[in-house]
């Protein structure tokens, strides 16, 4: 097995980020510094990252429905709730791929495939991320065109988003909002932008997995055709960049 690979598989980080990690000399095979990136490793080979030994882990891969209340990271220097006081402890070394804040819920994927988090989040892959959306007031044609088209929420950082709206009245508009992008709170801001406030935010979709069959605060392993059907989509749409690139 390839070294980036080795050390992917155990969980800690992408390939790219492992060549990284190889390329800065911070890697030991068997007691020995390696910086050759093709560098070959066994099964009985130790491998040393940052003088930490590290071992190939099964990859798991889980959805869960994440209710409002909690955030989504392993500790909290605050003491708040994290979505690990849901889970049980033989997941808890699974990383959450990507974010929702304390407020919000809806799906997340977990997993200790750091290949497969490098896929579903790298910036350079538009990778579908869909959400149930309420504020609390009828949003304007002309804004959401503006959404649409993008929005300035940071220097040289343009938010974008593709919106349906589903329900509006004098008091509030429910839409259904695919993102491409990973911005932090960037829905929330978005609307926040043009005055208004979002009430409920729920993430339906991510790729090609989805919440059906999940109650919220549920946990459930996503089956092998699924995970071969989701790392088909990524192929493609990484196919796809390429072609448009070239």
């Amino acid at each position: 097995m390839r070294l980036n690979k080795y050390i992917a598989s155990s969980g800690l980080c992408s390939r790219r980020k492992a060549d990284e990690l190889i390329e800065k000399g911070l890697v030991m095979v068997n007691g020995k510094t390696v910086t050759e990136l093709g560098f070959i490793v066994g099964e009985k080979d130790k491998v040393f990252v940052e003088k930490k030994l590290i071992h190939p882990e099964k990859h798991q891969y889980y959805r869960f429905y994440k209710p409002a209340g909690y955030i989504t990271t392993c500790d909290d220097e605050k003491g708040r709730k994290t979505i690990y006081d849901l889970l049980p402890e033989n997941l808890a070394g699974l990383k959450p791929v990507g974010r929702l804040d304390k407020d919000s819920t809806g799906l997340l994927i977990l997993t200790n495939d750091g290949d497969l988090i490098n896929a579903l989040t790298h910036p350079s892959v538009k990778v579908p991320k869909v959400y149930m959306v309420t504020i609390d007031a009828p949003v304007k044609k002309s804004e959401l065109e503006k959404m649409a088209s993008g929005i300035e929420l940071e220097p040289e950082k343009i938010a974008y988003a593709d919106i349906q709206v589903l329900e509006i009245d004098s008091k509030h508009t429910e839409m259904c909002i695919t993102l491409y992008q990973g911005m932090n709170r960037q829905i929330r801001r978005m609307f926040e932008h043009f005055g208004y406030e979002v009430k409920v935010l729920k993430r339906i979709q991510h790729a090609t997995l989805n919440l059906e069959g999940l109650k919220r605060g549920e946990f459930k392993p996503i089956k092998p055709v699924q995970i071969r059907e989701l790392k088909n989509f990524l192929n493609r749409i990484a196919d796809e960049k390429d072609c448009n690139n070239g």
